[in-house]
């Protein structure tokens, strides 16, 4: 039978524990100048080596070599978890004054001691107080917050870090080619971010997609974990940011069907969304991304997870006009079959030039063209406008979805007009940051520099809500199995 990678490759001496070094250091010093304190005490996330170092410490404190299988008689594991009643306590402060067989020390490894009884915890506690001098505990826990104060205060106490994972992936790749692994650096990457900085964990995913058809893509990775591609996170996110409700139905219900499941797709859309905020890429208003993310993390604990992200995700649909009454572009049923034109701001249809503009609020939003070089006399080339939005596709994906549906008029010498169905949509390109993108990827395609006209031409609606088919309605209706609505 095969050996598992992640005990083939743990580690056997303190120089090559990886990402640890505060623990390490301190332990080989006190090891070179006989500083061995009675009780140790190592607290931590799961997989980041406590127990590997726990066994070396105990190796290197008797002079003994860790390089084998064997397990001396006096070095002692003890699992808290199975042995946690007092009865196995009092067995142990029996033992523990009989003197080791062959080594310095008799070391007792006690690990999860968070799961100990309390009166089993009161009984090591009388031990730890007055242990003889031959005697080292080595005490283990991942949730130190249950253990008593007293037992903490007599041990010397080492915080366990979760592993960065850039050094997870180095680790990964060095085992992946003494295995003789085929597995790209994106696989590897998706691996090192599920294991959560525990190399147990990630060296026991790397075992397992060994087993999968190679070279390992990333693509094997989600199919194995069960998580959709980022792509598809980044489509989601997308089609929300624009309000496009009937694309964001479509694609979580396709996501369901392929067997993904809420609480996987809201923690990976939560990664994502927490990351733009912090970078500052996020594309929705401030106050719907937090309420936004708080339902995220509430997804798990739901009694129906998928309704209640869907209904999460149509709750973050930005609100186009605080005034309307409905959703824009969303169509009424009339008797008169007119489609009406929600309550939107009278913005001219013709054309505002940059100077003229004023601020809208006091955001200090820069409505004027991002860039100071001279603008071109010519006219802009409309057979080079699907490079652009492919170009923003492969790097700005939310700009994308917004900018490819206005609509281009190239008329004007050295202008650059986009006509927008929605003040929204104008309010979010007109953004310096957008309007820099927009520009920046316009000049590296044409070689030259315009000038960028964002207006509102409110004669568009009704080509949107044709198109759109009466979305909203069918969407939500789809996705919350409403009954048929009856016509007028």
């Amino acid at each position: 039978m095969g050996q598992a990678l992640y005990r083939k490759y743990r580690s056997k001496t303190l120089e090559d524990i990886v990402g640890q070094d505060h623990i390490t250091k301190t332990l080989q010093r006190a090891v070179k100048t006989n500083r061995i304190s009675h009780a140790y005490l190592f607290t931590g996330p799961r997989g980041v080596g406590k127990t590997s170092i726990a066994r070396i410490l105990a190796h290197d404190i008797n002079g003994l070599d860790y390089r084998n299988d064997q397990s001396p008689v006096d070095i002692i594991e003890i699992d808290a978890a199975s042995n946690r009643r007092i009865d196995e306590i009092r067995d142990l402060r029996e033992k523990v004054y009989i003197a080791p067989t062959s080594a310095k020390y008799k070391v007792y490894i006690i690990d999860e001691v968070h799961m100990l009884t309390k009166e089993a915890f009161n009984a090591l506690l009388k031990t730890l107080e007055e242990p003889p001098a031959h005697v080292v505990f080595i005490l283990a826990t991942t949730d130190a917050h249950k253990l008593p104060a007293t037992i903490v205060s007599r041990t010397q106490r080492f915080q366990f870090r979760p592993i960065a994972t850039d050094k997870v992936c180095t680790h990964l790749k060095m085992i992946a080619k003494q295995e003789s692994i085929k597995i790209n650096d994106q696989a590897l990457q998706l691996i090192a971010e599920h294991g959560q900085g525990s190399f147990r964990d990630s060296i026991g995913l790397l075992d397992q997609a060994a087993n999968y058809e190679q070279p390992i893509t990333a693509e094997t990775i989600n199919s194995l974990l069960g998580t959709p591609a980022a792509s598809s996170i980044a489509e989601l996110i997308s089609h929300l940011s624009v309000g496009d409700s009937k694309s964001l139905a479509q694609i979580i219900n396709g996501m369901f069907e392929q067997g993904y499941s809420a609480p996987v797709i809201a923690s990976q859309m939560a990664k994502v969304l927490r990351q733009q905020l912090i970078d500052g890429t996020d594309q929705l208003p401030h106050n719907e991304l937090l309420s936004l993310l708080g339902d995220l993390i509430d997804v798990p604990a739901s009694p129906d997870p998928e309704r209640f992200l869907e209904l999460s995700l149509f709750k973050a649909l930005p609100r186009y006009d605080s005034g309307a009454k409905q959703h824009p572009g969303k169509p009424s049923p009339t008797t008169t079959g007119v489609v009406p034109v929600p309550d939107t701001p009278k913005v001219s249809t013709h054309s505002i030039s940059e100077p003229d503009r004023k601020p809208l609020t006091k955001d200090k939003t820069k409505t004027g063209p991002i860039s100071n070089k001279p603008k071109t006399g010519a006219l802009f080339d409309e057979t080079k406008w699907p490079a652009v939005l492919n170009l923003l596709k492969s790097k700005h994906n939310t700009l994308y979805g917004i900018i490819r549906m206005a609509q281009l008029d190239n008329s004007a010498p050295g202008i650059i007009r986009l006509q927008f169905a929605f003040a929204f949509h104008q309010k979010r390109v007109n953004e310096a940051k957008n309007r820099d993108i927009l520009l920046s990827a316009i000049e590296q395609l044409t070689h030259q520099s315009f000038s960028l006209d964002c207006v509102v031409n409110t004669s568009l609606l009704t080509k949107t809500a044709t198109d759109s088919n009466e979305v909203d309605l069918s969407a939500i209706a789809n996705v919350f199995g409403l009954g048929e609505t009856a016509e007028d």
